[in-house]
C-alpha cells in the first residue's frame, strides 16, 4: 500500500521501519529533516520537504507528533493532499476532542480519520510489539487494521472517533497508580532493611507480578531513569486525563495526586527521566 509516515521521533522511526518491511511504499516527513534523510537512508522509500508532499496520494497518513495542536495542524494539510477515500491514522496521545473534530473534517474532504493512540514504549515501537487501542468508523478501522498490524502485537477497535483516545487515558490512569505502588514498594523494602533483588524473587510470581514489576524495580533500584516514556510526557497524558475527568466526572483522586508527584520530579530537574523516577522524590533526604 501506498503510506505516508509524519513524525519520526522514538516511536516513530522504527515504527515507519516496520511498515517499509512489510512492503508498503513509505514516504516519510519530520520537522528535523535529517531525521527523515537518515530514515531513508535505513530504509528506502523517500522523505518529503512537507507534511502534505510526503501524504501526497498515499492511502494511509500515519501522524505521531507531539500534542493536539500538532495533530490539528497537520491534519489540514496531508487531508487534501492524499488519495480520496484515504485514512489518516493518528498515533499521538491527544483529546478524545481533536479526535472527534478531526474525524468530522476528514469526513467533509471524504477521508476518514482513526484515532489509534499506542501502549508499549520505545522497545514496543522497535520490536513490532505495540498495543494499539483505536477509535473511528469500523469501514476506516477494518482496512487500516492489517496495516497497523506490521508493528502492532494486538489492534482493537474501541469505538467510535474519540474511543481509542479514552481508551488510552484508562491505560495512564493503571500505570501512573502501579508505577507509584511500586516506587512505594521499593523504597519501603530499602528502609525495612530487605534485599531488593530478593523481594522482587518473592513477589513477582504473586498477585503484585506487573510489567512495571518485572521491567523497572532492577532500574529503580539503581537510580537509573533513561528507559522508555519520558515525565514530560506522562504529565501531558495525564493533563488530558484529568481535564476528560472534569468533563464526564470521573473521580480520579489517585491519578491527580500522581500527576502532582511527577511536577514534584519535574521540579527537581527530571523532564526527561522515565516514568519510574516517581521513585526519587521518595528517596530525597527529609
Amino acid at each position: 500500500m501506498k503510506v505516508a509516515f509524519v513524525g519520526l521521533g522514538v516511536m516513530g522511526f522504527p515504527m515507519a521501519g516496520h511498515l517499509a518491511k512489510a512492503g508498503h511504499q513509505v514516504a516519510v516527513f519530520n520537522r528535523s529533516p535529517e531525521k527523515a534523510v537518515r530514515w531513508v537512508a535505513t530504509h528506502g522509500g523517500r522523505a518529503g520537504a512537507s507534511p502534505a508532499e510526503a501524504a501526497a496520494g498515499a492511502e494511509i497518513v500515519f501522524l505521531c507528533v507531539g500534542n493536539d495542536d500538532d495533530v490539528r495542524g497537520v491534519s489540514a494539510l496531508v487531508l487534501p493532499a492524499m488519495a480520496e477515500g484515504g485514512i489518516v491514522v493518528d498515533h499521538t496521545t491527544t483529546s478524545a476532542t481533536v479526535a472527534r473534530e478531526m474525524a468530522e473534517l476528514a469526513g467533509g474532504s471524504g477521508r476518514w480519520f482513526v484515532d489509534a493512540p499506542v501502549s508499549g514504549g520505545q522497545a514496543g515501537a522497535e520490536n513490532g510489539q505495540l498495543t494499539v487501542m483505536c477509535g473511528g468508523e469500523a469501514q476506516a478501522y477494518e482496512r487500516a487494521e492489517p496495516v497497523i498490524a506490521a508493528f502492532a502485537k494486538a489492534v482493537r477497535r474501541m469505538g467510535g472517533p474519540g474511543a481509542g483516545q479514552l481508551t488510552k487515558m484508562v491505560n495512564q490512569i493503571c500505570i501512573a497508580g502501579i508505577v507509584q505502588g511500586l516506587a512505594e514498594g521499593l523504597h519501603f523494602a530499602k528502609r525495612a532493611g530487605l534485599d531488593t533483588a530478593e523481594v522482587y524473587e518473592a513477589i513477582s510470581k504473586g498477585a503484585a507480578q506487573s510489567w512495571q514489576l518485572d521491567n523497572r524495580w532492577r532500574t529503580m533500584s539503581e537510580g537509573k531513569f533513561d528507559f522508555g516514556f519520558a515525565v514530560d510526557w506522562m504529565r501531558k497524558d495525564l493533563g488530558l486525563v484529568l481535564d476528560e475527568a472534569g468533563a464526564n466526572g470521573a473521580k480520579l483522586d489517585m491519578t491527580a495526586m500522581v500527576d502532582g508527584f511527577y511536577a514534584e520530579v519535574q521540579a527537581s530537574g527530571g523532564n526527561r527521566w522515565d516514568t519510574s523516577s516517581l521513585v526519587t522524590r521518595l528517596e530525597k533526604p527529609s
